[in-house]
């Protein structure tokens, strides 16, 4: 068994439970023989600059608790992501200590659905646009090589989408989502026969509708008059 943590670069750099389990890794009495931490490093969190969510050049350094080799590869090249993988899983079985893999990346799109990135990072994705896909950029890699045909990498494309279409047409014939199915021990009591929750009643918040009302009304506002707003996020008001 080996231990794999997949990470964002905001996540790891921020949360209290990456250097909870980094200090977890080696105990006398408990020891999860070192673990392999790949970080999806977009060089940015949900908006924020990283200079203004972290004190560290980088967002791994956080590793260096512990004292872990830290790798920062390119994730435009397949083939060094590959191998510097390999050298970390070399390390951890060798070993048995931490070992960090930093994919420096980029993200295409917004955070979700609601976010537009050219609100809080103009620069940095008048760039990205210009990027060209790594899945092209080493697909055409590849064909110039030699090492695979246009109708090779096509074929392999076709049958990428053809599962992921087979297996969302499999997923609309669940019709029925058994809870303690996904539980290894449902609460006793919790549940019914069927698995459904019981229905339990909840006590009154204390909260008016008006006051309700008027928290929406504001938070969904302009703040002031004569305020330019972006036309995108106008669809979110």
């Amino acid at each position: 068994v080996m231990s794999i943590l997949l990470h964002g670069d905001a996540a790891f750099a921020g949360q209290g439970v990456v250097y909870e389990t980094f200090h977890l890794s080696d105990l006398p009495s408990y020891t999860t023989n070192g673990t392999i931490h790949v970080v999806v490093n977009n060089q940015i969190g949900f908006t924020t600059d990283p200079r203004m969510a972290r004190s560290s050049p980088y967002p791994t350094d956080v590793a260096r608790v512990v004292n872990a080799p830290i790798f920062h590869v390119n994730a435009d090249d397949p083939e060094a992501v590959m191998y510097v993988c390999s050298v970390a899983a070399e390390w951890r079985n060798t070993f048995n200590k931490d070992v960090v893999v930093d994919l420096v990346c980029y993200r295409r799109r917004g955070h979700n659905e609601m976010d537009e990135p050219m609100f809080t990072q103009p620069l940095m994705y008048k760039q990205i646009h210009k990027q060209v896909p790594v899945l092209k950029k080493y697909a055409d890699k590849l064909i110039a090589d030699g090492t695979v045909t246009l109708q090779e990498f096509e074929e392999e494309i076709a049958k990428y989408d053809r599962i992921c279409e087979e297996a969302y047409t499999r997923s609309k014939d669940n019709k029925i989502l058994h809870i303690k199915h996904w539980l290894d021990s449902p609460w006793p009591g919790f549940f019914n026969v069927d698995g459904e929750p019981k229905s339990m009643s909840c006590p009154p918040t204390g909260i008016s509708e008006e006051l309700l009302t008027h928290i929406g009304n504001v938070a969904s506002s302009v703040p002031v008059e004569d305020f330019k707003i972006h036309s995108g996020q106008l669809k979110a008001l």
